[in-house]
């Protein structure tokens, strides 16, 4: 609901309150903060991009976020899932994620959805939300997230993290390019390694999933320049910004459903029995 009856939203006095730094921003003021509480936002991840970014999301006034993820915080994670926190290892990160974000902002609403995103249900979670965050780690996940929001025409705003380097753009937004435009195929399997073997810097995450959120945030306002067509490169080692130009492929294959995503990138599925 990008385009709501602001009419119908009202800010509490202590909404008032706590977004008095964005009422008198011109590019925000009250409208703005209307179209903040009325947006949905799915989250597809609670671990180092989903991390900052809800937070930052719900700080922002965001009134509805949803988070999809099946996993439980392990004590690896806390070195860069800063959402999460000691007494939560070993539980599952979405009842860690909502604790803090509520602790933070008690007027937001959050969905959890305790499973992994797959064929038969992303169409159903991402439906009701207004914009998706892929905060995703795989690239069975991305592709499967970047179809679904394509087959529903929803902006997916993206990030990546690897070692020193981050990626993100925005796709799918007002006839802009899409993933599969970034990646037509994916890359062999085992060819490019997981944070899990390859590691990261754990500050790396923070800033690509601020970026994010902030890219999040300027659509619902509709202000600004996205991303859009736009990927931009960020080396943590050398502190640099790299912008590449993105654009739709005229040739590339239409997508009509959602298909079996871990064979298409070449993942051998494991044998029962």
């Amino acid at each position: 609901m990008l385009n709501p009856n602001l009419d119908e939203i009202q800010l509490s006095r202590e909404e008032y309150e706590r977004y008095s730094r964005h009422l008198i921003l011109p590019e925000v003021g009250l409208e703005g903060q209307k179209r903040l509480k009325a947006a949905s936002v799915m989250c597809i991840g609670t671990g180092g991009l989903g991390s900052p970014l809800l937070l930052y999301l719900a700080a922002a006034g965001i009134g509805r976020l949803g988070i999809v993820d099946f996993d439980v915080v392990d004590r690896s994670n806390l070195q860069r899932q800063v959402i999460h926190g000691m007494p939560w290892v070993g539980k599952p990160k979405i009842e860690s994620a909502k604790q803090r974000i509520l602790e933070l902002n008690p007027d937001c609403q959050v969905d959890l959805y305790e499973t992994r995103l797959s064929s038969e249900n992303a169409l159903d979670l991402i439906k009701p939300y207004d914009i998706v965050v892929d905060g995703t780690d795989n690239f069975p996940t991305r592709y499967l997230v970047n179809d679904a929001c394509v087959l529903l025409d929803k902006p997916n705003v993206y990030g990546s993290i690897f070692r020193f380097e981050g990626q993100a753009t925005v796709f799918n937004y007002e006839g802009g390019p899409n993933y599969r435009d970034l990646y037509p195929e994916p890359p062999p399997p085992g060819l490019v390694p997981s944070c899990a073997e390859g590691g990261v810097l754990g500050i790396l995450p923070g800033l690509i999933g601020v970026i994010q959120a902030t890219e999040t945030v300027k659509i619902i306002l509709g202000q600004g320049q996205t991303l859009s067509g736009r990927l931009v490169i960020y080396n943590a080692l050398n502190m640099t910004f790299r912008e590449l130009k993105l654009r739709p492929n005229p040739v590339r294959p239409v997508i009509e459903k959602l298909i079996d995503y871990e064979e298409f990138c070449g993942i051998p599925q494991a044998k029962s029995g």
